[in-house]
């Protein structure tokens, strides 16, 4: 392998709320244009918590239509699923929870939310969703806005506590924080890590040949397991600085039309 080679990169992973769009929200035009191009020359991941409906929703309905997507891939529930194009989208796996454990799950999110003393006195839509692969419980609601989500747990200690009381209910599921109101339970063993091994399996893409992007890369955020997993991960505030960084990819990936070299990195 030469030098230049250890550092091309074949794919470029996302996290869609805060990094792509702003949560459940719909891709700006500058985004979904960047995308457009990016994903002619690179192979493509979003990876969230969120449902298959949201990625519909949030991103594919804003990517220009007549896009070929084969280069690109959608892991919803933190990779408990997995789509992939071939002139539709097809789920390749999911790993489902079962009916009782579904209802074991519901019936302790709604225990823990109230032990917890943070039940929201307003919300907007439901508080808890059965996305099947996975059960979320974001206390606002799935429909509240973002300046009440911003400000409910900037310091994740409200989920904090929740979690705490939760997690002794479902001792043989996963807690996870989500988005800024979220908890999320999968199966055991199940964060964005899960999704990024499923992505190698997938795809037959290495970790070094990885890069990802995300707005919760620090210890206690949803995006800290894809970089513990050894990617290559960029911090970025929010959709607007991920603009800069895809087009510093666009910019910077020369000569070959396929990979890019990682950023800060010199043949």
């Amino acid at each position: 392998m030469t030098r230049i080679e250890e550092f091309l990169k074949k794919l470029f992973v996302f996290d869609l709320d805060g990094t792509l769009a702003p949560s459940k929200s719909s891709l700006g035009d500058e985004i979904a244009s960047l995308l457009h191009d990016l994903l002619k020359i690179m192979q493509v991941a979003v990876i969230s918590g969120g449902s298959w409906t949201q990625f519909e929703q949030q991103l594919l309905a804003r990517l220009p239509s007549g896009d070929d997507f084969k280069n690109l891939f959608l892991l919803p529930t933190c990779g408990t699923q997995f789509y992939s194009y071939d002139g539709s989208w097809n789920q390749v796996y999911a790993e489902n929870l079962s009916a009782q454990q579904r209802a074991q799950v519901i019936a302790a999110l709604q225990t823990a939310l109230q032990e917890s003393g943070f039940a929201a006195p307003k919300i907007w839509g439901e508080a808890i969703e059965d996305r099947g692969s996975q059960i979320t419980l974001s206390v606002l609601g799935q429909e509240a806005p973002l300046s009440e989500k911003e400000k409910w747990d900037p310091d994740f200690t409200k989920r904090d506590r929740i979690k705490e009381i939760l997690v002794p209910l479902i001792p043989d599921l996963s807690v996870n924080m989500g988005g800024t109101t979220s908890i999320d339970v999968t199966k055991p063993g199940i964060d964005k890590a899960y999704g990024i091994r499923k992505l190698t399996e997938q795809l037959g893409v290495t970790i070094k040949e990885m890069l990802f992007a995300g707005d919760a890369i620090f210890m206690g955020g949803n995006d800290y397991p894809v970089q513990v997993a050894g990617v290559d991960s960029i911090l970025v505030r929010d959709p607007s600085e991920t603009a800069r960084v895809i087009q510093t990819v666009l910019a910077c990936q020369g000569d070959n039309e396929h990979q890019i070299l990682s950023p800060g990195r010199t043949p």
